[in-house]
């Protein structure tokens, strides 16, 4: 009889462990952190990062030679590859006789890079290389993406705070159209963005606010609160939200916080929060950091 009560004491944790069951909600934030995870390693994600270069006014030679203007991964480069020109704003790439450059599928000798043809950049491939222009204020710059770069091949995923539905927090949307937010970066360059609105919530009896940057129908926050430079990124977090609802409100969801594009590559320039946007709360709550990404 003993053997048996030993037996059903055993197996007592397993039949318990069987009933523990993921709830529609703990689904759904994990389907999202999934999504997250194969945007970062996807081609135009933030982990193929290889460089940043700011642009000289003039020719500016580019390849994996150390003799050129910009060096790009030498063992995922010709020597010489071309030349990226600026020119009072205008940008332009004329590429090396021996090197295979090419725009979506096709090779070319030469190309307009700035101002855009359209809302998105002209992206060069060369290899595994992959670059085009960014503007911040009036600097220019070649992002390099490398589809073989040390941050996406030693990527090992992100630690969260467990999924907690109580971090899905009500909201007051309050309009401040009209309204601009004098924005810092991490390479201490300010600018402003229009700010469309904050949320005002409560958590634990005291009342919080954040203000946000995009649209009314998409709102932007950077935030940092208690658990920056301990458990989570120390230049704060990122948070989206939709438009408010006929009554004004929104639900903010923690669980959905996620790292800024500086977590996971030096090559990027990500907005630091406004004063506003610092909080003295803990948010336990969305994607931790812990300086191994």
């Amino acid at each position: 009889m003993n053997k048996y009560i030993k037996c059903l004491a055993l197996l007592l944790p397993l039949v318990a462990f069987s009933f523990v069951v993921e709830t529609p909600y703990e689904t759904a934030i994990k389907s999202w952190q999934q999504k997250r995870i194969e945007n970062l390693k996807s081609e135009e994600g933030w982990l193929n990062l290889a460089g940043l270069f700011w642009l000289e006014e003039g020719e500016n030679t580019i390849g994996g030679d150390k003799k050129n203007s910009i060096v790009f991964p030498a063992n995922h480069s010709e020597p010489f590859i071309g030349k990226v020109i600026l020119k009072k704003g205008q940008i332009s790439f004329e590429a090396a006789p021996n090197a295979v450059v090419l725009q979506g599928n096709d090779p070319i000798l030469e190309t307009t890079l700035f101002p855009y043809n359209g809302n998105k950049p002209t992206v060069l491939k060369h290899k595994t290389l992959r670059w085009f222009i960014i503007q911040r204020g009036d600097k220019y710059a070649i992002r390099l993406r490398d589809l073989e770069g040390e941050y996406l091949l030693g990527f090992k995923g992100i630690e969260t705070f467990p999924i907690n539905e109580a971090w899905k927090v009500k909201t007051r949307f309050v309009p401040t159209e009209g309204k601009k937010l004098s924005i810092t970066d991490i390479t201490g360059r300010t600018y402003e963005q229009d700010s469309p609105g904050k949320l005002v919530f409560t958590l634990d009896g005291k009342e919080y606010s954040l203000a946000a940057t995009g649209t009314k129908e998409r709102l932007h926050f950077v935030f940092s609160d208690a658990t920056s430079k301990h458990e989570t990124y120390g230049a704060g977090r990122f948070l989206d939200a939709e438009a408010p609802d006929a009554e004004g409100n929104i639900y903010l969801d923690f669980n959905k916080a996620y790292n800024p594009p500086c977590a996971f590559t030096p090559y990027a320039t990500c907005p630091l929060p406004v004063k506003e946007n610092q909080l003295t709360v803990a948010i336990k709550a969305g994607e931790k950091y812990n300086g191994n990404h």
